[in-house]
């Protein structure tokens, strides 16, 4: 596999389909992940939903979000689409289900029609956003949790809802600490800090965490597999001045390590 590093977070790699990638190149990619948060392959025209899925499942096993549908014949896979809207889908920063004592480590989308115009898919560097956090800030929170809850999806009683994470998260891999938030409307306690105190410095953080200079905008062409690395970004969709179809197939990998 050939590597080509993005900037400001990310790397694409060519020279592999998805069908050929076994376990050396699964644990390169694991490395990969860790190391540039995303993870671009593209060309991959000729994979097929259950080629996306024998693959994501070489990672480990595979998590699905409570509440969210999934696509015909694949239950581990959701639909991401803006067919038969009247208007364009939200998309604000945030990591994917966050809510839960075991958030999914990978999150993976596959290209199936690409809009004529926009519908890009940004990423924010959480190591980055944390190396260059204001020192008083970054001392305010460095022992702090923030209380993560869940919106946008109906869940049974029993489901887990919310879940306590430390704002400074050291990587599940590497170990190297970085910021783990999400979207403010999902973040609804700071430990130790009173509410207003808690919207302030979630602000903070989200409003640093998401500046220009720490993301990498993804414009998809036919054929792009693109994965990322949770505890490493923050992602969103662009919806604005979208003209066409923008469908995509998503898949989640439980853990970092695999079973």
């Amino acid at each position: 596999m050939d590597v080509e590093t993005l900037d400001p977070v990310g790397a694409r790699v060519t020279g592999a389909t998805l069908a050929a990638i076994g376990p050396p190149e699964i644990e390169e990619l694991r490395t990969l992940l860790a190391e540039h948060g995303v993870v671009v392959l593209p060309g991959q025209d000729d994979a097929t939903d259950e080629d996306f899925v024998a693959f994501l499942r070489r990672f480990g096993p595979l998590a699905f979000t409570k509440g969210e549908a999934s696509a015909p014949g694949f239950p581990d896979l959701n639909v991401v689409s803006n067919v038969g809207r009247t208007t364009p889908p939200k998309s604000s920063w945030h990591v994917d289900t966050s809510y839960v004592a075991r958030p999914p480590a990978y999150t993976a989308l596959r290209a199936v029609r690409i809009p004529e115009q926009g519908g890009a898919t940004l990423f924010s560097d959480q190591w980055r956003a944390l190396d260059t956090l204001e020192p008083d800030l970054r001392d305010l929170v460095q022992d702090r949790s923030i209380l993560h809850v869940v919106t946008g999806v109906t869940l049974e009683d029993g489901d887990e809802h919310e879940a306590w994470h430390p704002v400074v998260r050291p990587h599940p891999l590497t170990g190297r600490p970085g910021l783990y938030l999400t979207t403010p409307a999902r973040c609804a306690a700071v430990s130790d800090l009173s509410p207003a105190e808690s919207e302030d410095v979630v602000a903070r953080l989200f409003e640093h965490s998401t500046r220009p200079e720490n993301v990498y905008a993804h414009d998809w062409r036919p054929g792009d597999v693109v994965l990322w690395d949770n505890a490493r970004v923050l992602h969103r969709a662009d919806h604005a001045d979208v003209r066409g179809d923008r469908v995509m197939h998503r898949g989640m990998v439980a853990s970092h390590r695999a079973a």
